[in-house]
């Protein structure tokens, strides 16, 4: 014990060294339905040990989470992990809901704002809404996170579920609620954030 204490000690100034990627997330990003460490946050870390990138990953997302629910967590957050990155992946819940779009972006500009202004690089992951919703909503809501982005002049990802609820086999990499991806999804999440992120962590 006393000897794992002391590699603790020695190591503890390189780990507070590193980059430290927070992610602020809903069930896309929270492994809902999915065995432990099976989804595209916990494989972004393996790509990260892979790829020899040394940072640390805090997975803050939580199942059912709204924009404004990441707006109100997002200060203790940034105090308690002080990240050097920030990934935002929120905006599903709030169409699912039926929310005002006004709301949705003044709540993710208020996140960009907020982790830009503790310091952090910011990276913001988007969502599209079916084609159910019409066409003026889904573009409407598509161009949000463009808006945001510009506005705060954060790093983005359109659309983290590209090549899932898009691609041809669209059926076969949905849970049975469909709405949720499965585990054989999680790896194409990984591959549509990870070159976003990747490059983030290059300009630290």
């Amino acid at each position: 014990m006393v000897v794992l204490a002391a590699l603790a000690a020695a190591l503890a100034p390189a780990m507070a060294a590193m980059p430290l990627v927070l992610v602020v997330g809903d069930s896309l990003s929270a492994e809902y339905g999915l065995k432990r460490g099976s989804g595209w946050v916990a494989l972004m870390e393996q790509r990260m040990v892979q790829e020899k990138v040394a940072a640390r990953v805090v997975n803050a997302s939580i199942s059912g989470d709204t924009t404004s629910g990441g707006r109100s967590r997002l200060p203790a957050l940034l105090r308690q992990h002080r990240p050097t990155h920030v990934v935002i992946e929120l905006g599903g819940n709030d169409a699912l809901r039926g929310l005002p779009l006004e709301m949705t972006e003044a709540n993710l500009s208020a996140m960009a704002g907020a982790a830009r202004e503790a310091g952090a690089k910011v990276l913001l992951v988007g969502v599209q809404v079916p084609p159910n919703y019409g066409r003026e909503y889904g573009e409407r809501f598509a161009s949000m996170y463009d808006k945001v982005a510009d506005r705060n002049k954060t790093a983005l990802v359109p659309f983290i579920l590209k090549g899932v609820a898009d691609g041809p086999d669209a059926t076969g990499l949905f849970q049975a609620d469909r709405i949720h991806p499965n585990e054989q999804a999680q790896p194409l999440l990984m591959a549509n954030v990870w070159p976003a992120l990747k490059k983030l962590l290059a300009t630290q």
